[in-house]
């Protein structure tokens, strides 16, 4: 038995969750969120609990199971709480500005770049060398805030570039000197 897909999901007061036609409806104090589930799954809301069960004892069931579980708890999550995800640059000139729909960043290059900030995600920049993603989607909160780390990743010599606060950056010696 799966120890993910087993544990039942404790449902919040203020979270509704609807189940119909394979697809589960999860509604918060943030935001809807809705998605459809694998078939080899079955989900029943019982009073302010949560159970995910698989009819079939095979291998696609079982993987499916625990993925299931952890996707609703997501979102679950999501609409009750949100997900945030916070970055830094590091490095003399690096700025970023969030201006409306779009998130402008000085990297050094010989021009600005710009980042469209897709739906449901917002992005907020306290500092002119923090980034703030939020949003009620975990894997979309995970996935811009890895976008926008792409455009500069930290390089090894002087630690220059976008990371996730606390991240730890592997230096390395650069040139030995004779």
């Amino acid at each position: 038995m799966s120890r993910i897909g087993k544990r039942p999901i404790q449902v919040p007061d203020k979270v509704k969750i609807k189940i119909e036609a394979g697809k589960v409806f999860v509604e918060g104090p943030k935001g809807k969120l809705d998605w459809i589930f694998p078939t080899q799954v079955e989900i029943k809301v019982e009073e302010k609990k949560l159970t995910v069960k698989r009819p079939k004892e095979d291998k696609v069931s079982y993987s499916m199971h625990g993925l299931a579980r952890a996707h609703i708890q997501n979102m679950i999550k999501g609409v009750n709480e949100g997900y945030v995800k916070n970055l830094e640059l590091q490095g003399v000139g690096y700025r970023a500005q969030a201006a409306g729909k779009a998130l402008n960043l000085q990297l050094g290059f010989s021009h600005p770049v710009s980042y469209p900030i897709p739906e449901g995600i917002s992005v907020k920049t306290p500092k002119q060398n923090q980034i703030v993603v939020e949003g009620i989607d975990k894997a979309k909160v995970g996935e811009v805030a890895a976008e926008i780390r792409d455009f500069l990743k930290p390089e090894p010599y002087k630690g220059k570039g976008i990371r996730y606060v606390g991240e730890y950056v592997r230096k390395k010696a650069g040139k030995a000197v004779a």
